[in-house]
């Protein structure tokens, strides 16, 4: 219950609405615009690639191959996206920040970007579209991405103050995701409704349980 609702402080109660989709009350990293069904990405762990694996050192010794490091690092970065737009995924969702080279070329190459998504609201995606995580540096960074959700729509969406981004996901199961979206003049009010609501819900799951059995 708690990713599928969002509560808006400052307005009437009647403003309060079902949406399709789910509310990721983060803001879009980058942007781009884009039509029809989208190929969706769930990554979690950064896409700046490393220049050891854990535990090994990595030792520079001059200041021309530390450039050299970053510039192999920015390259393979680059590349990644590219894999990505080639592979025509227009949405990339990630529960860590990703670093500032990440974005530059996901906005560059048509990406939109969601970071920061909390440990929850990528299990429910994982439930709900049924893929796993994307890890981009395996043994074929340029192979097939088999992995990939498909979005009906992708936009930003403002609550109150607060931006976020709404996204309609095809669903493989038989549960179809949407969005409470509670109103209220001030906080204790949309607490008390969602608390309210919980409940009615628990006791729904509770009702239909006891009638299957």
């Amino acid at each position: 219950f708690a990713e599928l609702h969002a509560a808006v402080a400052g307005l009437p109660v009647a403003s309060s609405r079902i949406l399709p989709g789910l509310v990721l009350r983060r803001d879009f990293a980058t942007y781009s615009p884009a039509g029809g069904e989208l190929r969706v990405v769930l990554v979690t762990e950064p896409l700046r690639p490393a220049l050891s694996a854990p535990g090994v050192e990595f030792v520079v010794d001059s200041e021309g191959q530390y450039q050299a490091s970053l510039q192999w690092i920015t390259r393979r970065t680059e590349a990644l996206m590219k894999h990505l737009q080639s592979s025509n995924i227009k949405l990339l969702l990630s529960n860590v920040k990703l670093e500032e080279v990440v974005i530059y070329y996901a906005k560059f190459y048509g990406v939109s970007v969601v970071e920061c998504l909390s440990s929850e609201e990528m299990a429910l995606i994982c439930e709900i579209t049924g893929v796993s995580p994307y890890a981009p540096f395996g043994d074929n960074m340029h192979g097939e991405i088999t992995e990939t959700a498909v979005a009906t729509f992708c936009q930003p969406l403002l609550l109150g103050s607060k931006r976020c981004a709404h996204i309609g996901f095809t669903s493989v199961c038989t549960f179809q995701p949407h969005c409470l979206i509670l109103c209220g003049p001030v906080d204790s009010v949309n607490e008390q409704h969602a608390a309210a609501l919980q409940e009615a819900f628990i006791m729904l799951q509770q009702l239909f349980k006891t009638v299957e059995q």
